[in-house]
């Protein structure tokens, strides 16, 4: 008698088929689609500094420090440079660049109005003059110390007539100096440092009231209002 032959049923075959593709439903069930492709996880930037290596300015999230300028022209309207007033904190950091001025040492001032008009009289009357409606140095505080606020540090003209000067003050904020006008004089500034040695006129010793308003630093050749 030949064996018995046992067969299975059809449903036999097809439940491997059933449980592979169970396992693969699980697989999924996060929620993502599966893929093949390995992928790169993105960085995650809080509020600390960002990781080393990072393009400039992904995740710095500070503000630039705060600035004003101002346009040095001629009594002819002529642009002869230009001024940069950045705040640095405790001081101010002043960046002048000009050109076609005459070689030699030059007062810079910020000065009472920002007001750069040729020809123009002074605020309180008296003969007119390239910019003299800007008034005397602006002054913040004690209106008789000297140098005044608004006294910075001479600009130094090359043989060209170029000049750069980078200096500090810490003696008038970006505040107090918006709306003010910056002027370069057409002579060297002594800042009234005239020793008692040096006879005026008359007998008298030491600084004449002139040297001490503006610091023998002459004309007016070149205004700017800050904004």
């Amino acid at each position: 008698m030949a064996p018995s032959t046992t067969r299975r049923p059809s449903w036999w075959t097809v439940t491997p088929v059933l449980a592979v593709a169970v396992l693969g439903l699980t697989a999924c069930s996060n929620g993502q689609e599966s893929s093949e492709v390995k992928g790169t996880t993105p960085p995650v930037f809080t509020s600390a500094s960002a990781p080393a290596g990072t393009p400039e300015g992904l995740g710095n999230t500070s503000e630039p420090r705060d600035s004003v300028s101002a346009t040095l022209k001629d009594s002819n309207g002529v642009s002869v440079g230009s001024a940069t007033f950045t705040n640095k904190g405790g001081h101010l950091e002043v960046v002048v660049e000009a050109h076609g001025l005459k070689p030699g040492f030059h007062g810079l001032h910020l000065h009472q109005n920002g007001k750069c008009e040729p020809n123009s009289m002074p605020p309180n009357g008296g003969a007119p003059g390239d910019f003299l409606s800007a008034g005397g140095h602006f002054q913040v505080g004690d209106q008789n110390a000297k140098p005044a606020s608004g006294d910075l540090t001479s600009l130094e003209v090359l043989k060209d007539g170029s000049a750069k000067l980078t200096t500090s003050t810490d003696a008038v904020t970006l505040e107090e100096i918006k709306g003010k006008a910056l002027i370069i004089h057409a002579s060297a500034d002594n800042f009234g440092n005239v020793p008692t040695r040096y006879t005026q006129p008359g007998g008298a010793t030491g600084p004449d009231a002139d040297t001490m308003a503006t610091g023998d630093a002459g004309a007016r050749v070149a205004c700017g209002v800050v904004s």
